[in-house]
């Protein structure tokens, strides 16, 4: 009997990518409940990444389905992110200035999906030539330290505004908490910027023989 198509595993990738359109509208509200939701939402989803891929390997429910929707929900989850961070952290208001940094820059932007597209263009012209580019350990580290950052950023937007509408700002555990947790954002995003551009070298590096073999088919070598 051919295996279902639609199995647990793909079920809660499919349930990821749905919750991807709701991260990016709430994570765009300035009301702190909304950032609640978002937070909580992006959690859930950046924790079924996990889930999903541990029920396909222990119960062999690994399918062609899942590998097409795991990478499509993981970029989609990582558009509902950085999009909505780069409008809101343009606004004119202080809370929400990424720690350390101000406004998102656009040059981050763009490096964080620069690599994503190059990536996707990279293993589908390898895939024409009979040649599946995987994910390597890089590339699962590199998205770990987005989802990280991500996720302590919008836990950020949550509390700073909560202690802006109710006047935490001036007491002293408010300051020792900012302090650490801006940290953690400004830190996370550092090195998640510094593992997308690594994991890009590494997939040219270990996969440099399939440009060596094109460039000997097209000088007929």
């Amino acid at each position: 009997m051919a295996p279902r198509r639609l199995n647990l595993p793909n079920s809660i990738t499919v349930a990821r990518i749905l919750a991807c359109p709701l991260v990016f509208v709430l994570a765009l509200s300035p009301r702190v409940s909304h950032l609640l939701w978002a937070f909580g939402l992006f959690v859930l989803a950046a924790a079924s990444d996990l889930w999903d891929g541990y029920l396909a390997r222990k119960h062999n429910l690994v399918t062609d389905v899942g590998k097409l929707l795991d990478p499509l929900a993981d970029k989609l989850l990582l558009v509902a992110t950085f999009i909505p961070f780069y409008i809101v952290s343009q606004r004119p208001d202080p809370v929400t200035d990424l720690p350390w940094w101000g406004p998102l820059p656009l040059w981050v932007v763009l490096v964080i999906f620069g690599r994503e597209i190059a990536v996707t263009v990279f293993r589908s012209w390898a895939a024409r030539r009979g040649s599946v580019v995987s994910a390597g350990p890089s590339g699962k580290l590199k998205a770990f330290a987005q989802n990280i950052f991500s996720g302590a950023l919008l836990l950020w937007y949550v509390l700073a505004r909560s202690a802006r509408d109710r006047g935490w700002e001036g007491e002293l555990l408010w300051s020792i908490w900012s302090e650490f947790h801006g940290a953690v954002v400004a830190v996370s995003l550092a090195v998640a910027l510094v593992l997308t551009v690594y994991s890009m070298g590494v997939y040219a590096v270990q996969n440099r023989a399939l440009f060596t073999r094109e460039g000997r088919r097209d000088t007929g070598s």
